[in-house]
């Protein structure tokens, strides 16, 4: 029966009203303390991972299934399917950073940077301490060229957590400021 109702609720979200996300800033607020002082790559690794846990966290059944939907189909690069999936998440939940974090990334696979900055931006207005979203603004930002912004947003990321892959987009030469 809970396979048929969450089915009837994918099918059409707006039947019902998306609760609130769930509250995870304690626990992330403690996991990016982690970050910063964490001494390894595979400790930041975890705790990166740990992050996501977090932010994979749907407000409920419904919104899970689109999430996990479309993560599927981003995976084997039905890119159609997951931004289908995605819209429909931010159509029923709009409150949640994630369905837009997600719908931006499949517009960054599809190099439609343009489309992808807004998301990003939602997302970060809903969870400003979303490290995902900053570096992925990060990227979309170098992607339109606007470098200096990149770099600013990328430096903000990192400042919450030091361990994220994309660092080394900040290397420059000896003497050149980042």
């Amino acid at each position: 029966m809970r396979a048929l109702i969450a089915c009837l609720l994918i099918a059409s979200p707006a039947w019902a009203d998306c609760p609130a996300p769930p509250d995870h800033s304690d626990d992330l607020d403690a996991l990016i303390a982690e970050a910063r002082a964490a001494e390894t790559e595979a400790e930041g690794q975890r705790i990166s991972n740990e992050m996501w846990r977090h932010w994979a966290d749907a407000p409920d059944e419904a919104a899970q299934a689109l999430l996990d939907r479309g993560m599927a189909a981003r995976r084997v690069y039905d890119l159609l399917a997951a931004h289908e999936a995605f819209d429909r998440l931010v159509a029923y939940c709009p409150d949640y950073a994630e369905g837009y974090n997600q719908r931006a990334f499949i517009a960054f696979l599809q190099q439609d940077y343009a489309a992808a900055l807004p998301d990003l931006e939602a997302a970060l207005e809903i969870n400003p301490r979303h490290v995902a979203a900053l570096s992925g603004k990060a990227l979309t930002l170098f992607g339109l060229g606007r470098t200096e912004a990149a770099r600013e947003t990328l430096r903000a990321a990192l400042a919450l957590n030091p361990w994220l892959s994309e660092r080394h987009l900040l290397d420059a030469a000896p003497g050149t400021p980042l």
